[in-house]
């Protein structure tokens, strides 16, 4: 069955993509969900062929957006579940008792590091992204510029105005960044980091694989972004030399959860069911070169085989409970170069 897609103007700055699955004789749960779109496309047909009855409402949008939403509808929640979101945000829902316990069958079969670590999880994690720097080689070559190799060498001054990064208020890709930043330097160096490198920055944009795209096609010589759109598109024959920073990768989980309230517990149960499974992870692995279950994650085209070393030893606790200080101190710093919304 095709996925049919529609525009969703949930407030007048909230515009979501949602896919419907049709002609389902089951009760229809709404997913909010900060996967890419092409992705959804792919996991919504494995989706169907385990419970082909159960109707789905996707609404999509960037991580700050979905997370900021679902704060918003805490007290009259709209979502039945959530899935792909960084689970950062879901920690941070969880600290305000928005999650409902629910241990999904054969979630022991998944590694215990991605999942919830409650007595009955409120959270599961699906698969890992990390962040990579996709440059224009066509672009850095015509002018004379060498390559970055590292996050360092991204606020030397011959990169000024050449720089795209997302907003890490609108994004959990920026989020990741500014995270690893903090936790890697300590407070004080890692606000250093972030006021060298505004330096360079053209622009942030309230979207993790905008400066990729933007990368790809000349908007920008060099975008912070994540890798798995950054091979996509170098696969697709953009001109892009895709770079790993030699101090560590900023990285996050994408998970899934059920809200609490949701009146579809039992259909909101079975997409759980099916996040957790071998199959769903397997679709994962296409996109991920880390994914939750065990032994199903596959070397990933231009990753490096090593990506696992290279990322950042993550508290994932601290950069939940640290969040709003965080992104309140990098708004008042830096959104003077947001993208307008």
């Amino acid at each position: 069955m095709n996925s049919i897609f529609k525009h969703l103007m949930l407030t007048t700055t909230f515009t979501s993509i949602a896919l419907s699955c049709s002609l389902a004789t089951a009760g229809q749960i709404t997913v909010y969900t900060a996967l890419e779109a092409d992705q959804l496309v792919a996991y919504e047909a494995k989706l169907k062929q385990a419970y082909p009855d159960l109707s789905v409402k996707w609404v999509r949008d960037s991580t700050g957006v979905i997370t900021a939403r679902l704060l918003a509808e805490k007290a009259n929640p709209q979502a039945d579940v959530i899935t792909g979101l960084a689970v950062t945000s879901l920690m941070l829902m969880d600290q305000q008792n928005m999650l409902l316990p629910y241990a999904p069958k054969g979630v022991e079969k998944l590694n215990k590091l991605y999942v919830s670590p409650k007595k009955v999880p409120t959270w599961t994690g699906m698969d890992a992204w990390e962040s990579a720097v996709c440059v224009n080689t066509v672009e850095l070559n015509a002018r004379k510029l060498p390559l970055p190799t590292s996050w360092a060498d991204l606020t030397k001054p011959i990169y000024k105005g050449l720089v795209v990064m997302p907003n890490p208020a609108s994004s959990g890709t920026g989020y990741l960044d500014v995270s690893a930043w903090l936790q890697t330097l300590g407070d004080k160096k890692g606000w250093a980091y972030m006021d060298a490198l505004h330096q360079n920055i053209t622009q942030y944009t309230h979207s993790g694989s905008k400066p990729c795209k933007m990368a790809a096609q000349g908007e920008a010589v060099i975008g912070i972004s994540f890798g798995y759109r950054a091979s996509q598109l170098k696969e697709k024959g953009a001109p892009l030399e895709i770079v790993f920073p030699k101090e560590g990768l900023g990285w996050d989980l994408e998970a899934s959860a059920i809200v609490k309230g949701t009146k579809n517990l039992s259909d909101a149960q079975k997409f759980i069911d099916w996040s957790v499974s071998k199959e769903a992870n397997e679709a994962y692995a296409d996109n991920f070169a880390v994914v939750a279950y065990p032994g199903v994650a596959k070397p990933i085209k231009f990753r490096p085989a090593n990506v696992n070393a290279l990322m950042i030893k993550n508290n994932f606790d601290w950069a939940a409970k640290n969040r709003d200080q965080i992104l309140a101190e990098w708004s008042k710093r830096y959104d003077s170069k947001s993208e307008p919304k």
